[in-house]
């Protein structure tokens, strides 16, 4: 007897540490999870903030700000043409540089290109614009020391560029350069706005240069024109005009420039202050007086017609926007207002990373480094500004990840997943919401076919089977379960998708007169003569049923040719496609389904046939005596009592169906799209972690999403199961008194 005891407690003490330990293991495992997920929602981190006096001319704000990729040296470009050269941290002027202007020639105006490229260019006082690009030289010293000098170039050529401004003043200016040429827009004293391309040739065996330009004046010509900008291909300028009424332009042919639009940007009496482009040049970032802030781009309407369209609004600055700056590689912005408040912004995700106030003076100028990784400030006060971001996913929000965006070049908000590129410039489409749904299609349409299959076969081998057959059926199928999914993935990628396609009008008919057989199968067996049908022993009825399956799938499969000639033109998946407006695709979701199913089914067949099996027979033997049919027994008795189990065996099949892998990566397209059909593909989470997380860097924005999709899979397997428990035991509880 003490013995017995001593063992009973050392099971129970073995049962809680087990139990235990599986709390611990799951808790584990969710909060490394929440670890490496958490950093995605987190507010930028800003060290080491600084501020010392503008160097140089401060009476007049910097054309720009360009920083080495390490932060160490700055070079401001001033409004005389003046480069000086600073120390990121402390403002410490280090050196001085000039750009090339023709002897006695004045500038009066100024514009920056793209950030990255580090082109900038003035107009000058006589109608002539010199084009300029600045950065820096890396070098190393005898001592192996890192050396960093300035560099000047000129990308348009060492000569000015005559706008045909017949010597007028250039009061405002705008360009772009990149490889393929130079364009250059500039608002004339006289009220001209004029766009000039410039081309530079070189001879590949004398290396001499020739300069080629071609230009024109707008026509018709905006009043009272505020700012320019081009837009970064070269193929559009924009021109503010008035309070807040843009025009836009077509320049791809330089020589004959093309009104396309006029639109409003504000209100009416709302005045825009502030206007510059996003990285790519795709986009527009509008801010007004009253320190709203909008995000504009050409949205496609008819053909090859664009429209400029209002995409989406950001939160507020307290004040009129001053200053505007775009990141040099992502989709992300500053603002400066009029009461020195500095405001971090990223398109995409709207989403607004930090606002501080720096200073009472207004924001006159802004820029990042090459690496969006800190800001420099200057204000009207003479005061400069520098600190260091620690901004690495602002990409990611709730808006971004679970909603519609309307992403640059698209037609209308959409959920999408594109987690890379081949440009830089390229807007992270992060959006979960197609994965998830996915996720959720891949389920339904496997647990279509896996419950009715499993819970009636379990229902009929554990109540009607004879236990002879029995012994046969249940491993069989149970065997089953051991077979990788890898294997069932290959063959349904490889032959089962191909041969539903060739085969689809059969395969249908299939599917839907599988039903009408067996009914059709038993109501005939019932017409035959009781000396024959008791020539069947008792539970051997299922095995009447493989020649009439066999010969129901022959019969749809040689009548669907015939049928798809006659009602479908031949070709059914082109049918679906071209006639019924239905996308057809080989590697679909009932392709799916059916490999999917013949995984879960297995599992949910096993269990249920067990929770049959174990009602306790005192139960069904009472039943019978009472004069209930066997059907009665089983649909009063047997399943009210099983349903604990019967509700389990399909929880587990959910759980398993939902973080199938191989399956769903070699039976589908693999393609993260939103439509329900069954004739369609689409991405999983676990798929899409199990294709994407080899490439993902560690830490970066893509690894740590692909940990919050591992979260989601988690967090409603948890959900579900515990949802699960919950009913189970109601059930149980319910039905354990019959």
């Amino acid at each position: 007897m003490r013995r017995r005891l001593l063992t009973d407690k050392w099971f129970r003490i073995l049962m809680v540490v087990g139990g235990l330990g599986v709390i611990v293991a799951i808790s584990a495992i969710f909060f490394y999870l929440a670890s490496v997920v958490v950093p995605l929602f987190q507010e930028p981190e800003i060290e080491r903030p600084q501020r010392f006096a503008v160097p140089g001319d401060a009476t007049r704000p910097a054309v720009t700000l360009i920083t080495d990729e390490l932060r160490e040296q700055v070079l401001r470009v001033q409004p005389d043409a003046h480069i000086i050269v600073v120390r990121y941290d402390d403002g410490r002027e280090l050196g001085r540089t000039r750009v090339a202007l023709p002897a006695g020639a004045k500038p009066l105006s100024a514009a920056v290109a793209d950030r990255a490229s580090g082109v900038f260019a003035f107009g000058l006082d006589d109608g002539r614009v010199v084009v300029a690009k600045a950065g820096f030289k890396v070098s190393f010293d005898a001592q192996s020391r890192r050396v960093i000098e300035p560099e000047v170039a000129y990308p348009a050529g060492s000569d000015p560029i005559d706008l045909g401004a017949n010597g007028r003043a250039l009061q405002l200016l705008a360009v772009q350069s990149s490889e393929s040429g130079t364009t250059v827009a500039a608002l004339t004293e006289d009220g001209r706005v004029l766009v000039n391309g410039i081309e530079i040739e070189r001879n590949p065996i004398t290396g001499a240069e020739s300069v080629n330009s071609n230009g024109a004046e707008l026509t018709p010509t905006p009043p009272q024109v505020r700012q320019l900008l081009i837009e970064y291909k070269q193929r559009e300028l924009y021109v503010l005009a008035g309070a807040n009424e843009l025009w836009r332009y077509d320049i791809s042919d330089k020589a004959k420039p093309e009104l396309l639009e006029k639109v409003t940007l504000t209100a009416a009496g709302e005045r825009v202050t502030a206007l510059t482009m996003l990285s790519g040049g795709f986009s527009l970032i509008v801010g007004t007086e009253r320190g709203a802030l909008a995000q504009w781009f050409p949205v496609r309407e008819e053909g090859t017609r664009f429209k400029l369209t209002h995409i989406r609004d950001f939160p507020a600055m307290p004040a009129a926007i001053t200053a505007l700056e775009p990141e040099h590689h992502r989709k992300g912005f500053m603002a400066g207002d009029a009461q020195g408040h500095l405001g971090s912004y990223f398109a995409t995700s709207k989403r607004l990373l930090f606002l501080r106030r720096l200073t009472e003076q207004p924001i006159v100028a802004l820029a990042y480094p090459p690496r969006g990784n800190g800001y420099m400030v200057e204000d009207a006060g003479g005061q400069m500004h520098t600190a260091i971001v620690h901004n690495d996913y602002p990409e990611v929000s709730f808006y971004a990840t679970w909603q519609k965006v309307w992403y640059e070049s698209y037609e209308e908000p959409a959920y999408v997943w594109q987690s890379s590129a081949a440009n830089a410039d390229f807007e992270p489409k992060f959006s979960l919401a197609p994965l998830t749904y996915g996720t959720l299609k891949a389920t339904f349409y496997a647990m279509m076919v896996a419950v009715p299959l499993a819970i009636l076969g379990a229902i009929y081998t554990a109540y009607f089977m004879s236990p002879r057959v029995r012994g046969m059926v249940k491993p069989t199928i149970e065997v089953m379960e051991a077979l990788p999914t890898v294997i069932l993935g290959f063959l349904a990628g490889l032959w089962l998708a191909p041969f539903v396609e060739n085969n689809l009008a059969g395969v249908l008919l299939t599917l839907f007169t599988f039903p009408l057989a067996f009914v059709l199968a038993a109501w005939l067996f019932h017409l035959l003569p009781e000396s024959l049908r008791q020539r069947v022993p008792p539970g051997w009825e299922a095995a009447l049923l493989v020649p009439v399956t066999m010969a129901q799938i022959w019969l749809c499969l040689t009548i669907g040719h015939p049928l798809e000639a006659w009602l479908f033109d031949g070709d059914m998946p082109n049918w679906l496609s071209n006639v019924a407006g239905i996308t057809f695709e080989q590697r679909n979701s009932l392709v799916v389904g059916i490999a999917m199913g013949f995984a879960v089914t297995p599992t949910i067949f096993s269990i249920a046939e067990d929770a049959v099996f174990s009602v306790p027979k005192h139960l069904t033997t009472g039943s019978l005596a009472l004069g209930a049919t066997p059907w009665q027994t089983l649909w009063r008795v047997v399943l009210l009592t099983a349903s604990p189990g019967i509700f389990s065996a399909v929880m587990i099949g959910l759980g398993r169906a939902v973080g199938e892998t191989m399956i769903v990566l070699m039976a589908t397209g693999n393609t993260a799209v939103m439509d329900f059909s069954i004739f369609t593909g689409f991405r999983t989470l676990a798929a899409n972690i199990g294709v994407e997380m080899p490439e993902a860097g560690v830490g970066e924005t893509h690894y740590r999403l692909l940990f919050l999709s591992a979260l989601v899979l988690f967090g409603f397997t948890f959900v579900v199961n515990t949802a699960a428990e919950l009913v189970r035991q109601k059930l149980r509880e319910r039905y354990q008194t019959i």
